[in-house]
């Protein structure tokens, strides 16, 4: 855009769909479930594998947040973004978490079009965002959201007919929906949105609402949504 009278600026030209992708790019994310745990193996692979840059941290399998991981799935789907080929490349596929708990970092990894590589394992080979890998682990994601959709509704239910306050009943209001919906537009995950959002009420006041809470909270705005809309 220019205004009348004022020279040409030629602005950055975003990387096309169409566009062939120039060079390949290999991150490697390695972790350890306790301080005590040597990294050595994972990092030596991951070298030896032509990996450029590491992520490495040492963190408990039962953690929520990953930091490292963050960072690398981050980076991966910049460059990607960039038209640069990437792949996450990976010791073994429970580095990433355990069980359904892959599907989550595999989802991001599919949303940015980054390639996943596992160097051992039962998932041994590089796997492309739309190969069958991706599309099993999309899969097992959406069975397990449904399935903790189904558990939570049936406790609430319960709750209720014992006459019991719903567990964070107390934490969403208007302002946080409004900020989680616009964040949801960004295509952001629940992960992320949750870490933008800070609870204004009640005992759990400054903290951030848990990635479960904020993807009821949601669900919940759809389904008064979708009752509201006319029969067709």
């Amino acid at each position: 855009m220019r205004k009348p009278g004022s020279v040409w600026t030629e602005l950055p030209r975003p990387a096309g769909a169409g566009t062939e992708l120039v060079g390949h790019l290999r991150l490697g994310y390695a972790r350890a479930s306790t301080v005590r745990q040597s990294l050595d193996s994972q990092l030596h692979s991951l070298t030896e594998a032509g990996v450029t840059r590491i992520f490495s941290e040492k963190i408990s399998t039962r953690a929520t947040r990953r930091p490292e991981l963050d960072k690398a799935v981050k980076l991966a789907g910049e460059l990607r973004a960039s038209g640069v080929r990437v792949t996450l490349v990976v010791h073994e596929h429970k580095r990433l978490g355990r069980g359904i708990e892959v599907a989550t970092p595999a989802e991001e990894l599919k949303a940015g079009d980054v390639g996943l590589e596992f160097l051992t394992g039962e998932l041994k080979g590089s796997h492309d965002p739309s190969g069958v890998v991706f599309t099993v682990l999309a899969a097992l994601s959406g069975m397990e959201r449904e399935y903790i959709r189904d558990r939570t509704l049936e406790g609430h239910e319960s709750a209720r007919k014992r006459g019991k306050t719903i567990g964070g009943a107390g934490v969403a209001d208007d302002a946080m929906l409004s900020m989680a919906l616009r964040l949801r537009g960004q295509e952001m995950s629940l992960r992320d949105i949750a870490a933008r959002l800070v609870i204004t009420t009640g005992k759990k006041k400054g903290r951030h609402p848990s990635p479960a809470t904020v993807m009821r909270m949601l669900r919940e705005h759809d389904e008064r949504t979708t009752a509201m809309e006319p029969a067709r």
